[in-house]
């Protein structure tokens, strides 16, 4: 009978072995995937921006008004008659840096902003559509020569701040 308790103790022995080795083994299995993932995790949003920077990027930066000085002038003659549009612009930008650089290249800007309104038709100028049209050209003249001089647009728009036409 010796035997037979000792073949019967023999087998258990060995099954509470494996068994104790399958728990290690998952353990440590366990451990590695927990450490892998927060591994992973930590990386991968490292790569990311934060959303805080996102958003602050998306602000917009607060309105800077600089008054272009004196006032443009500029005459037609229209049907034998002498006729006169005088428009006070401002610029509208949000880097106070960008419109400093701008302010470099003001005759240019002012050059260009005369010859197009000396080359406009007297008679569109005198409806709402027509102005907004010439205001529409006069922010895309400044933002070209923004773009050619600087590399980047520096102003938003041009704004009318006085508009006479007679």
């Amino acid at each position: 009978m010796a035997k037979s308790d000792d073949a019967a103790k023999a087998p258990a022995g060995k099954g509470k072995l494996k068994l104790i080795l399958l728990i290690v083994v998952g353990l440590i299995l366990a451990i590695g995937a927990s450490v892998g993932g927060t591994w992973y995790i930590m990386h991968s949003s490292a790569s990311k921006p934060a959303p805080a920077a996102e958003t602050a990027s998306n602000v917009k930066q607060p309105a800077i008004f600089e008054p272009m000085l004196p006032a443009f002038v500029a005459n037609f003659n229209q049907n034998g008659r002498q006729r006169y549009l005088q428009v006070s612009m401002t610029l509208l930008a949000r880097n106070q840096a960008d419109l400093d650089a701008l302010k470099v290249h003001m005759p240019v800007i002012r050059n260009n902003l005369v010859m197009l309104f000396s080359a406009q038709s007297f008679d569109a100028l005198a409806t709402p559509i027509g102005q907004e049209m010439l205001r529409q050209k006069v922010t895309a003249s400044v933002q070209e020569v923004s773009q050619k001089e600087l590399g980047k647009v520096a102003i938003e728009q041009v704004l009318f701040t006085n508009y006479v036409l007679q």
